[in-house]
């Protein structure tokens, strides 16, 4: 049966606040980042300060929000259970973006180095890790009893991954009994950004006084001539002809998060059914880790194009690594505005102690731990290694670039790619972690098991950085 609506009933239809909530709260996000990246090209501290233009537009729409909120009592303007969605979806959409692109491919010298980097970013969750459960577990033998012991968990999850996944192991936490848990996460992801910034800036003016480091060339107004084969890879589809070149990696995106959630769905479905007892300790991480599932399933459709490319089944190569990142960058730019603008200070409260404690010791901590191992990975440009991991594993790679570009504007050494590359296989070395977070919440001797693991499997990924490094100098 059809059912025809009037065009009076179509009006009011359309005229509900649902239909436009979500187009709402994109556009007032819209509206804050281009407010940021206007102070932040007109301001001079703004701009020599670093801060990502998300990250400032995060901190301006969570003022007004609080402002609107409890200042003026307008509750209905600002919606967090959309903000909420939409981190949710925008770090899995970010993630199958960047693994759809199609890399070129790497001698063993860079994989090389892009493994012990990998191992070197997931060295830096443990040891973020182990200190905030270091802190968290005293305070709450001492003067805290009401502390949430695993709550320190979210240092590597907030610094060394971002809001998306500080948000989503948050919530998972609150399951558990952690009031506020969301919003504590999303803080010390904020917190980072602004070590990142601050320490990083510091740290680039210190040694540019001794004279370690050259003083940047580049500048925010200075043009950049890029080769064309920047904008478009070997063999890729044209940028317009029956469909749009941003329409196919849209639609490709698109695919492969359908195919995550049915992915996800089945393999949920299927536990509750055969293993309920599994599925009540997996299931929740399993749709709360939706960007791995996404970002292995992205990795499996890409190798299938290259490989029909390769043997003619398919004549043009789809996938377009500019279009892709910059789909990428737009998505992270999403979840890292409305991640910081759903923080709620109230759920702060009786938490500010734990937070400041972990926020200064893992600012302190990742420096100390990456300066020795950044001398031993890339001892050719060790100051443009050191800062631009720091810059990420406080922040996100965005920051990590943008420090770098200070001191390395032509991206002359391989630390941006190394950043990269690293990532990729820290995503390998960086699972077991995972398993470990939801541990680490189920009891008292469960968190002291994890404290357990997390020494010996960061003993194992320093132990794989020296021997690889002894094997090179034999060579």
């Amino acid at each position: 049966m059809t059912i025809i609506l009037s065009a009076e009933a179509k009006s009011i239809f359309y005229a509900t606040p649902g239909v436009w909530s979500a187009v709402v709260q994109l556009g007032l996000i819209a509206v804050f980042v281009l407010a940021a990246n206007f102070l932040r090209r007109s301001i001079p501290f703004i701009r020599k300060s670093l801060m990502p233009v998300s990250v400032l537009a995060g901190f301006m729409m969570l003022a007004v929000r609080l402002i609107v909120e409890k200042g003026l009592g307008l509750d209905n303007i600002f919606s967090i259970d959309i903000m909420d969605t939409l981190v949710y979806h925008c770090i899995a959409l970010g993630f199958i973006a960047m693994s759809l692109r199609v890399l070129e491919k790497q001698k063993s010298a860079e994989a090389a180095v892009g493994a012990r980097s990998g191992a070197m970013i997931v060295g830096t969750y443990l040891v973020q890790g182990l200190t905030g459960l270091i802190i968290t577990v005293l305070l709450a033998l001492t003067v805290k009893p009401d502390l949430f012991k695993a709550a320190g968990m979210l240092l590597p999850m907030g610094y060394g991954q971002g809001p998306g996944q500080a948000n989503n192991i948050g919530m998972t936490y609150e399951s558990y009994g952690f009031a506020g848990g969301r919003s504590f996460g999303l803080a010390i992801a904020a917190a980072g950004y602004v070590c990142a910034c601050t320490v990083g800036v510091i740290v680039l003016n210190f040694w540019r006084k001794r004279g370690l480091v050259g003083r940047s060339s580049a500048t925010a107004d200075r043009p950049e001539v890029l080769p064309a084969s920047y904008f478009a890879g070997k063999n890729e589809i044209p940028d317009s002809d029956s469909i749009d070149k941003l329409s196919v990696q849209i639609g490709l995106v698109l695919l492969v998060y359908m195919l995550t959630y049915l992915v996800t769905k089945g393999v949920t479905s299927a536990l509750d059914r055969w293993l309920p007892a599994v599925g009540n300790m997996l299931n929740a991480m399993l749709w709360g880790f939706n960007f791995i599932i996404g970002s292995a399933i992205a990795m499996l459709v890409r190798t299938v194009l290259v490989k029909c490319e390769k043997r003619g089944l398919i004549r043009r190569r789809y996938q377009s690594n500019y279009l892709l990142n910059r789909l990428s960058g737009f998505f992270f730019d999403v979840m890292i505005v409305a991640g910081i603008a759903c923080i709620d200070p109230e759920d702060l409260s009786g938490l500010w102690v734990p937070f400041a404690l972990m926020a200064v010791a893992g600012g302190v901590v990742t420096w100390f731990f990456l300066k020795p191992v950044a001398k031993k990975l890339y001892p050719d440009y060790y100051h443009e290694g050191l800062i631009s991991m720091y810059g990420m594993m406080t922040g996100t790679i965005g920051s990590g670039i943008l420090l770098l570009r200070e001191i390395d504007p032509e991206f002359s050494t391989p630390a941006a790619n190394n950043l990269v590359l690293g990532s990729s296989y820290g995503i390998l070395f960086g699972a077991p972690l995972l398993v470990l977070v939801t541990m680490a919440a189920k009891s008292d001797v469960m968190l002291f098991v994890v404290m357990g693991i997390v020494v010996v499997y960061l003993a194992a990924l320093l132990l794989f950085i020296g021997l690889a490094g002894k094997k090179k100098k034999k060579k």
